[in-house]
């Protein structure tokens, strides 16, 4: 089971990978760090751990992953609504406490040795930066390695995020009588009010099939301020060809790091109905998990700006990007594209060139086996259309706006 499971996470790997390398655009990406609450006592307990743990990170995002990707439940589900998401909060602030890991995702920004050295490698090729300018040593005394610095923080490191997922399965039952409760819980599954309805319908109508996955999703930035990386530099740097053990020992025991919580939302996701005669109940509960991560990170970017992520233009005529239902997209959507700039310190920032509006006659399905579960053409193109603007070029930056 866990090979088939594997199979089926692969694929999605597989077509990140060549989405993004179609894009062909050097561009910065927000960070993120999964992490998910584990519960023995949930039904298929084992198989959602490992279709979360499999699955790639978004392919719009850095993938900052560490080790610790899971963390116990140690509060009552029968408790109310309410107890249920202050208990959570409070768990999820004691496990990064316990595991120092605001304190383990700077580290990984700086690659820290075994013994106690950092450098910028990471910061570097992740937001094109040349090492040598970035080099601690000299942007000390030198004016545009601080700003390059000042930059790599602002670009990189300030938009480090973490969501903590905590997965429930609901049962056929369940589903029913929130289906007849009405529209509401039927569109939550798909993002689509119509689509929705009919899936929940049909899903039904499948003898054994009927469930979905719930996840309720904790969003935290990393807090990287001024203060933050004056300490850091000043007080923590140390290069491996010359380490200085009294810095080595402050990282170590200092308490600076933070994560700051941004907000909260619930997700739900199930497969159509053909999907169910084809896939073992272990299989379709490893795809649910993927859509129900991908579909509550979409919410999220939708509701928080600080987490939305830029996405490049593949092209300026047909006006067009790589991004679809997957990121939630819907007919009508407005994005600001933005043009790119650095100034003569290195310095980056991005100028407004106008608004586009998402084209409802062409947006992609790129949601999770989408394929599988949707009668759409082979030859469907993998881009979503705007409209609204012209001379803009591939590259550009586009990035929602409500």
């Amino acid at each position: 089971m866990k090979k088939t499971i594997l199979c089926l996470l692969v694929s999605v790997s597989t077509f990140g990978s060549y989405a993004q390398e179609k894009t062909d655009v050097v561009y910065r990406r927000s960070s993120l760090f999964t992490v998910m609450v584990t519960d023995e006592d949930r039904k298929y307990a084992d198989v959602i751990e490992e279709a979360f743990i499999s699955a790639d990170i978004p392919e719009k995002f850095n993938n900052h992953n560490i080790d610790l990707r899971t963390m116990p439940k140690t509060y009552d589900s029968s408790s109310s609504k309410e107890e249920i998401k202050a208990a959570q909060k409070i768990a999820i602030q004691e496990y990064f406490s316990k595991n120092n890991i605001a304190k383990a995702v700077v580290a990984k920004w700086f690659n820290r040795s075994a013994k106690g050295g950092f450098n910028m490698d990471l910061i570097s090729e992740r937001g094109s930066y040349n090492a040598t300018d970035l080099d601690v040593k000299i942007a000390k005394s030198s004016e545009r390695g601080l700003a390059l610095l000042a930059d790599a923080g602002e670009e990189l490191i300030k938009t480090t995020f973490v969501v903590v997922n905590d997965f429930d399965y609901i049962s056929k039952e369940e589903v029913a009588e929130k289906a007849k409760a009405g529209l509401g819980f039927a569109s939550s599954l798909t993002g689509n009010s119509g689509l929705g309805n009919k899936i929940a319908n049909k899903t039904l109508d499948v003898a054994g099939k009927g469930y979905v996955i719930k996840t309720t999703s904790n969003l935290y930035k990393l807090v990287w301020d001024e203060e933050t990386a004056a300490i850091f530099y000043n007080d923590y740097w140390n290069d491996d060809s010359d380490i200085d053990q009294a810095k080595k020992v402050a990282f170590e025991e200092s308490d600076i790091f933070k994560l700051e919580l941004v907000g909260t939302e619930v997700a739900w996701a199930d497969l159509q109905a053909t999907s169910f005669t084809r896939k073992s109940e272990e299989q379709l509960v490893a795809v649910a998990t993927v859509k129900a991560v991908d579909a509550v990170i979409a919410k999220l970017q939708r509701k928080y700006e600080v987490f939305r992520t830029k996405t490049p233009l593949q092209s300026g005529d047909p006006l067009a990007a790589k991004i679809g239902l997957k990121e939630g997209l819907e007919a009508g959507d407005k994005y600001e594209v933005l043009e790119q700039t650095i100034d003569k310190n290195g310095k980056t920032f991005y100028k407004r060139q106008g608004v586009i509006k998402v084209d409802k006659k062409q947006i992609w399905d790129n949601r999770f086996l989408a394929g599988e579960e949707t009668d759409a053409p082979k030859d469907a193109k993998e881009y979503t259309l705007f409209k609204g603007g012209k001379n803009y070029y591939s590259g550009m930056l586009i990035r929602q706006i409500n």
